[in-house]
């Protein structure tokens, strides 16, 4: 079974993941984790270019079609393989987080990014998508590093993500969007509930 974390930077993704992981080994579950972008050789290049090199122009077509080409490895590389061999992955981000951040808040056509989205994963989704959403100002005053490429676009743009966050739950039940502005404890239990349907 598949299963991605998502939502702005500074909702406490990769916190609620390892917990969240943690839990489905306790329950005898043998889990993969991964990132996307990253995950493997190419993904990871692919990741620092995307993330990490301001100085390098980067069409949002083209920003787009990269982000895709490093799932795609990840899907071929990593998720089936595992998947194949009766582990549980997890994802921090997957297909979603493209459609969001280079469709509804980038300008690109979301339905587009959703088709050559089915290409590069190649018909592979997650079983529940964990979309942490809280106040955008509140994630950057969370957030205890310096804003990457795609942050640095403003709280404008951040926030034209997460509008975009919920329209994608409002129309995909997959989607199981949680309250992150709480303790850790009440996130996490909101997410093994979420999870328990799908489990079951």
């Amino acid at each position: 079974m598949f299963f991605s974390f998502d939502g702005i930077d500074g909702t406490g993704k990769s916190t609620q993941m390892t917990l969240f992981v943690d839990w489905l080994r306790g329950r005898g579950r043998e889990v993969v984790t991964c990132r996307d972008p990253g995950g493997t050789e190419l993904g990871e290049r692919l990741r620092e270019i995307l993330l990490h090199k301001s100085d390098t122009p980067i069409g949002r077509r083209a920003e787009m079609l990269m982000y895709m080409a490093s799932r795609a490895q990840l899907v071929d590389q990593v998720i089936r393989p595992a998947l194949d061999a009766g582990c549980m992955v997890v994802s921090d981000r997957f297909l979603l987080a493209n459609v969001v951040y280079q469709g509804h808040a980038g300008g690109l056509a979301v339905e587009d990014l959703w088709r050559v989205g089915e290409v590069a994963v190649s018909g592979l989704h997650p079983a529940r998508i964990f979309l942490l959403d809280m106040d955008v100002a509140a994630a950057v005053r969370r957030r205890n590093r310096e804003p990457d490429r795609i942050e640095s676009q403003g709280l404008d743009y951040m926030q034209q993500v997460r509008l975009g966050y919920m329209a994608e739950a409002a129309r995909r039940p997959e989607i199981a969007v949680i309250d992150a502005a709480r303790d850790i404890e009440s996130v996490q239990a909101d997410i093994r509930r979420a999870a328990e349907g799908v489990l079951a």
